[in-house]
């Protein structure tokens, strides 16, 4: 079954639907804590050690430990406070974020100007490639930076490390099919004990050096980034790691909505990220040889074993986090037309966000394995970590201005203002990345545009594949007037063609009347098209039109957060005037068999590429639940 990326709304609902299973502020709030912040959560683990690593340059001396931590606490309410909690969880598409969300909403702001509104979209799509460089990294460096304690607790472990932190990344990717809804019940109050920990271990270390406190005035951030000359950009790309994860608090909301999230930052995530990281400034002043690892320092030697017990829940679940992200990421994808279809299992049938991909699933698992493997500590990661973020931030930064000026119509020196600010400063965070890039900031970048190519080439050869099949095919509506009815047999059942473009005759149905010589009583010419909105509501799912001698013509629409499940949706159509029996329907699916050409619209590999993921693409059936009992599959070879 071939899919239609549709770009006009046919109607989205106002209301965002709630998330199921889940009932009131309080425990929406509590969700949020487990799920979005799970990833800028673990960040104490490992930021402050890189800010005074030898590669920035950094003095560990009393000044510029106030001037790190300054510039942390001002970067988390400038970046993760204004920018996220305050302005960017504002433009939600009809109560989804995250990438794909926003790049359609931009997209739909600029829908009169087709070039830009491409270009738009291209760069939302770039973006959510980078995400995939994040649900690499983020395991990997959570859960070794959180492995790295065992070396505290007895020196002996030191080289076991690696180890235990592959044996618990695998065991991890191995629940997954299991789905998250019984770990999810632990995650909220699990992150909660942990944000109290940083800031309760905080206030201890702050008490015993009140010096630190002075951090809290932004002329001392100012006055550490004036002071660092050449070396600025080192700093910051320490000083970033405490601003991973912030890109969750958009990706999430459609899972939790915008106050529960902006309730959690307020309440708990930022006073316990701020108190911690005042804490670790106040031991490094008292304390500078902490500096080998002044997270796990923090907590007496009594408390280390828990503190590493705790650790590592924290890391998984943040973990936990990014790898269910990436399911949400590419079934948005697949569903806009940018991926082919894979198999999507759904693991609960209250939470709309349970669901599990066993192709992208072991795809993270090899990778993010392979990650620790050649990078081999939280320190070598940390040079990876970040410019995948940062782009991001940035990508976001520019899309929002786009909604903000075309579809909310604030003034032209308001948006560009704003933008203008943030993208100063994300410009900033991205130069300092980019001074990693040959110490694992190229990681990220190449996967990224990896998957770029590949998404962009599935999207532009489904194009081009839709357009053969038209040039190609017969017209539908003269053909049905054509039939003589008289003259074939009827088969006294429903048959449902599935094509991308309705106006042609289904190839399927061309082979039934060649080889099978029987037309059935009513014939569906069934066309799924998937909008660049989350929801489509129920009442605008289905369009019917009667083209006469047993045939209809429809569509189904969903968005790109909708569950594709075509025989619910036809039961819709009997209101309209057709019936289509569940028992008594059989689906007639053309399967595509993709020739390159030479000389075609694609450069001959990406053709090539296209043919591939065409044959590998997963199962029609089961990616829009079709009775398997029902399903007639015929094939057709098709040139791009």
């Amino acid at each position: 079954m071939t899919t239609t990326p549709g770009s006009a709304e046919p109607g989205p609902s106002t209301a965002t639907p709630p998330p199921a299973g889940r009932h009131g502020l309080g425990a929406l709030t509590l969700g949020a804590i487990g799920v979005v912040y799970g990833d800028i959560g673990t960040s104490p683990l490992y930021t402050v050690k890189e800010v005074f690593a030898p590669h920035t340059g950094v003095p560990l001396d009393t000044p510029h430990l106030i001037g790190a931590v300054s510039v942390i606490f001002w970067a988390l309410m400038l970046v993760v406070m204004l920018k996220y909690v305050i302005l960017i969880l504002r433009a939600d598409n009809h109560g989804e974020g995250g990438g794909l969300a926003l790049a359609a909403l931009a997209a739909q702001a600029v829908e009169e100007r087709p070039a830009l509104r491409h270009a738009v979209l291209m760069l939302g799509v770039f973006g959510a490639t980078l995400f995939y460089g994040d649900s690499l990294i983020t395991p990997a460096i959570s859960v070794l930076g959180a492995m790295e304690g065992l070396e505290l607790v007895t020196p002996a472990l030191a080289p076991h490390v690696v180890p235990i932190t592959v044996a618990i990344l695998v065991g991890l990717f191995i629940v997954q099919r299991f789905g998250t809804r019984f770990v999810g019940r632990f995650f909220g109050p699990v992150i909660v004990v942990w944000f109290v920990t940083l800031g309760a271990t905080g206030v201890v270390h702050i008490i015993q050096q009140p010096a630190i406190l002075a951090a809290l005035h932004p002329l001392h951030a100012w006055h550490f980034l004036a002071e660092r000359g050449w070396q600025l950009f080192a700093a910051v790309g320490a000083i970033v790691l405490a601003l991973t994860g912030a890109e969750a608090l958009y990706a999430d909301m459609g899972h939790f909505g915008r106050k529960p999230i902006q309730l959690a930052w307020t309440g708990l995530v930022l006073p316990g990220l701020a108190l911690n990281y005042l804490g670790q400034g106040a031991l490094l002043i008292g304390d500078p040889s902490a500096i080998a690892n002044p997270f796990y320092r923090l907590f007496p030697e009594a408390a280390l074993l828990p503190a590493l017990v705790l650790a590592t829940l924290a890391a998984i679940i943040a973990s936990q986090a990014v790898i269910s992200g990436a399911y949400s990421m590419t079934q948005q994808a697949i569903q806009l037309g940018f991926l082919p279809r894979m198999a999507i299992r759904y693991t609960s049938a209250r939470e709309r966000g349970q669901i599990y991909m066993p192709a992208v699933n072991w795809a993270l698992l090899a990778g993010v394995i392979g990650a620790v493997l050649f990078f081999g500590s939280s320190s070598a990661l940390a040079g990876a970590y970040g410019i995948a973020v940062t782009l991001t931030m940035m990508i976001t930064t520019v899309l929002t201005y786009f909604v903000v000026r075309r579809a909310w119509r604030l003034p032209a020196p308001v948006a560009i203002g704003a933008t203008a600010f943030f993208l100063s400063i994300d410009a900033l965070l991205v130069a300092g990345c980019a001074v990693k890039l040959f110490d694992g900031g190229w990681f990220p970048l190449v996967l990224g545009l990896l998957l770029f190519g590949i998404m962009t080439t599935w999207a532009r050869g489904s194009a081009m594949l839709r357009r053969s099949i038209q040039r190609h095919g017969i017209e539908l509506q003269p053909f049905i007037d054509g039939l003589d009815p008289r003259s074939l047999n009827r088969a006294g059942r429903t048959a449902v063609y599935a094509v991308a473009d309705p106006t042609t005759v289904p190839q399927a149905l061309l082979h039934n009347l060649k080889h099978n010589q029987v037309l059935h009583e009513r014939n569906v010419i069934l066309t799924v098209v998937f909008h660049e909105v989350p929801w489509v509501p129920m009442d605008r799912r289905v369009e019917v039109m009667p083209l006469g001698r047993g045939f209809w013509r429809v569509s189904l629409n969903f968005g790109f957060m909708n569950t594709p499940d075509v025989p619910k949706a036809l039961a819709l159509t009997r209101s309209h005037g057709l019936d289509v029996p569940v028992f008594e329907t059989s689906y007639f699916l053309s399967r595509e068999t993709v020739v390159p050409t030479p000389g075609g619209g694609m450069a001959n590999w990406r053709e090539r590429l296209f043919a591939a993921m065409s044959r590998n693409a997963g199962g029609v059936v089961e990616f829009f639940r079709l009775p398997s009992n029902a399903v007639v599959e015929l094939g057709s070879r098709v040139q791009i």
